[in-house]
């Protein structure tokens, strides 16, 4: 129904970040590849206003890869209109937590939502780029929790979630971030897979086993202990296999010797997210992830290029949000972009 003229339409998406454990199986032995599970996270998200224009535009921060996805996105479906994209809130670019498929899928969802193309995520993942490899991105866009995704099969698109968990709302995770480093992305990122050796079979038969009879059992059993062991087994694995490419088990040697010494502590469920550079470490309790901060703030002091965060899990996923604005309202915020 169009909406009346003194009335506009504006659409805000929030969508959450991610850590990506890592994947089961490089070797495509059962038919399809990688396979991975990953969390979604609250604390840390990407939030979009979109609202029509007469031409596409993007500002804030990342502006510039916002319009590559509307610009994209407009090149395969018909737009009846423009869209301003205001990007309010941006997930940190190259340190493993998603930032470029949660941004992708919050303009998509926002452009989708403003002119009611009743497009899903999956198929908006499919139209900008995104989700090639991992389905943890776009399962965390949808629904949030513990994820796990059955690896790309013979289709393009996004690998499917085969499992969806609720992450134990007690458990806490400590971010360890490198603001001096950055993961592997774009055609580097391309050529690291292309170079990787050999995945061999037994290891992913193992990681397929770990998952299954250890970190999901845990899961639902609130043992943060086995959880945790089964991630950091599996980050070992991986983290071993993808040495070559980022210069070692992780790609930040400040943030290894921080998970080195995570580890001396007794905490289970240590790596490191994607490519990095940052790590994790989860633990059983909100007293004691703070504990654990003051002890690490201590350690890595102000001057250190090292800090920390503690998140909550986030069990949801994005929030997609439609106002109606009054024509009042679009004046003080013209006013207010012009100051």
């Amino acid at each position: 129904m169009p909406q009346p003229m003194n009335r506009r339409r504006v659409v805000v998406v929030e969508a959450p970040s991610r850590l990506h454990f890592g994947f089961m199986d490089l070797s495509e032995g059962a038919g399809r590849c990688y396979g991975s599970l990953g969390l979604t996270l609250e604390g840390l998200a990407t939030r979009v206003r979109a609202e029509p224009a007469d031409e596409l535009l993007a500002t804030g921060p990342q502006g510039e890869r916002a319009l590559r996805c509307l610009r994209l996105l407009a090149q395969q479906v018909s737009l009846p209109g423009g869209v301003r994209i205001t990007v309010e809130t941006a997930i940190p670019e190259h340190v493993g937590l998603g930032s470029g498929t949660q941004l992708a899928l919050a303009v998509g969802s926002a452009v989708s939502r403003l002119y009611e193309l009743d497009l899903a995520p999956r198929q908006i993942a499919s139209l900008l780029d995104r989700g090639a490899r991992s389905g943890i991105g776009v399962g965390a866009f949808e629904q949030g929790g513990f994820l796990v995704d059955g690896g790309r099969g013979r289709e393009e698109a996004p690998p499917p979630v085969v499992s969806r968990v609720c992450f134990p709302p007690a458990w806490r995770v400590i971010l360890i971030f490198d603001r001096h480093a950055r993961g592997l992305h774009g055609p580097e990122e391309r050529e690291a897979f292309r170079r990787l050796p050999p995945f061999p079979e037994a290891a992913a038969g193992r990681l397929c086993r770990l998952v299954l009879l250890k970190a999901l059992p845990a899961l639902l059993e609130s043992d943060v202990h086995s959880f945790g062991a089964a991630v950091s087994e599996l980050q070992r694995v991986v983290g071993d296999h993808f040495a070559p490419a980022q210069g070692g088990r992780y790609a930040s040697p400040r943030v290894a010797e921080v998970l080195a010494w995570l580890e001396e502590q007794g905490v289970a469920g240590i790596g490191q997210s994607s490519w990095g550079p940052t790590g994790f470490a989860v633990t059983g309790s909100e007293t004691q992830a703070l504990a654990l901060m003051r002890a690490l703030k201590q350690r890595w002091g102000d001057g250190s290029p090292v800090s920390f965060k503690v998140c909550r899990a986030r069990n949801q996923g994005a929030e997609v949000r439609v106002d109606e604005e009054q024509p009042e309202m679009r004046t003080a915020l013209r006013l207010a972009r012009q100051r």
